[in-house]
């Protein structure tokens, strides 16, 4: 029996994933992947209501992400504590955090978002983004796997791992494409859980459909068909 593929999702905030990246999940977990969501915010910088308590809007992102997550079939979701929203920096706070998870969860493959601006769309390049994906590309490599990197994470039982690929979601030369047609509606269905963050959930889903169909095209797909593209590295051994 081959072993069980094991994916770790990285996102700076509640809704990233669901924003770019929910339909290849969904896909990921109907193939049998275990999938692992870790998000370094709150979000609570985030919405578009201003009356909205500030104080009780990342436990309110938090509940909207993990009922995101239940509609692709994802219910190990981690949340990082002391990193605010619109603060993040690529630190060593960041990266020993994220070799932790990566150390716990060991997965073959790593989604991140990516830490180089894309001036074509400049929404997929928020300062959290970027350095978020370059403290997740620090982690892969090189710190996750050197043993001699954060001794406090061995001292834990937290033994050095090998990442074999990074998936970078809002890269701005992607290299493959997963075609999400089969499972849109719950696709769709994970970014309208996080309400917090639609002010006009008609627009947001027109918005998705476009842009999904936009990205199938560019990949010769034939009309009619949604997908999600990334920039995929492999990671030498």
């Amino acid at each position: 029996m081959s072993e069980q593929l094991r994916i770790l999702v990285v996102m700076a905030h509640p809704d990233d994933v669901d924003f770019w990246a929910a339909g290849t999940v969904a896909t990921w977990v109907q193939a049998g992947a275990a999938v692992t969501y870790a998000l370094v915010t709150g979000g609570d910088a985030g919405g578009f209501d201003p009356v909205a308590p500030r104080d009780t809007l990342a436990d309110q992102r938090r509940q909207e992400q993990r009922r995101a997550a239940a509609r692709l079939g994802v219910t190990d979701i981690r949340f990082f504590e002391g990193f605010l929203d619109g603060e993040v920096k690529a630190e060593a706070a960041l990266i020993r955090e994220i070799c932790r998870v990566i150390r716990q969860v060991r997965p073959h493959r790593v989604l991140a978002q990516s830490p180089t601006r894309a001036w074509h769309d400049i929404r997929l390049s928020h300062p959290d983004h970027l350095a978020v994906g370059e403290a997740v590309a620090q982690a892969v490599y090189p710190f996750a796997r050197n043993p001699f990197a954060f001794p406090e994470l061995a001292a834990a039982g937290l033994a050095a791992f090998e990442v074999r690929e990074l998936w970078l979601q809002g890269d701005p030369a992607p290299n493959h494409t997963v075609d999400v047609t089969a499972v849109w509606e719950q696709r769709e269905a994970a970014l309208m859980e996080h309400v917090s963050q639609h002010p006009d959930p008609a627009h947001a889903r027109a918005r998705l459909r476009q842009e999904a169909a936009a990205v199938a095209a560019a990949a010769g797909l034939p009309a009619g068909r949604y997908a999600e593209d990334f920039r995929v590295i492999p990671i030498p051994e």
